[in-house]
């Protein structure tokens, strides 16, 4: 730790690596909530010894996403195990006052346990990336996810 505020001269917030699977789950709505099937970034060729980071590289870089085997797509889950995130991503976007449209992410050990790392209260949409391709897993078009988008927010700026 003396070594991190030598380094950056400042505060630093230290957290502990949680092994496991990084998923996110997209969520929709103001007073009534929609929540997207969780989606996964999956790490093939990580290097032994290395930990599977959700890095700015890892997330934007195409090569790099190319030589290490990176890629994403629906998490495959146990139902029960799905309907329990489901209900964490609920109680987390009401307790943290989001609107709109949020992403929830997430570190899921093998043992089943969650672990909530953040929320992105305005994440990408563009139609490639994990938010609009859970929607469309969901059956919803991107044209349709942008319409309920902007919907959300005039709905919100009338309260």
């Amino acid at each position: 730790m003396k070594f991190i505020h030598e380094s950056i001269t400042g505060d630093a917030l230290i957290e502990e690596f949680i092994d496991g699977r990084e998923i996110y789950v997209g969520a929709l709505g103001n007073k009534r909530l929609t929540v997207l099937p969780p989606w996964e970034l999956f790490f093939e060729n990580t290097a032994p010894g290395s930990m599977a980071i959700a890095t700015q590289r890892v997330k934007h870089n195409l090569q790099y996403q190319a030589k290490h085997g990176i890629s994403e797509g629906p998490a495959d889950m146990e139902p029960a195990q799905r309907d329990k995130l489901v209900a964490t991503v609920r109680r987390i976007y009401r307790a943290l006052s989001l609107d709109g449209y949020a992403r929830l992410d997430f570190r899921l050990r093998a043992d089943g346990t969650a672990f909530f790392i953040e929320a992105n209260p305005n994440p990408e949409i563009a139609r490639k990336e994990e938010f609009a391709q859970s929607a469309l897993k969901a059956g919803t078009s991107y044209e349709k996810l942008i319409e309920t988008i902007i919907s959300l927010g005039i709905k919100r700026g009338a309260i």
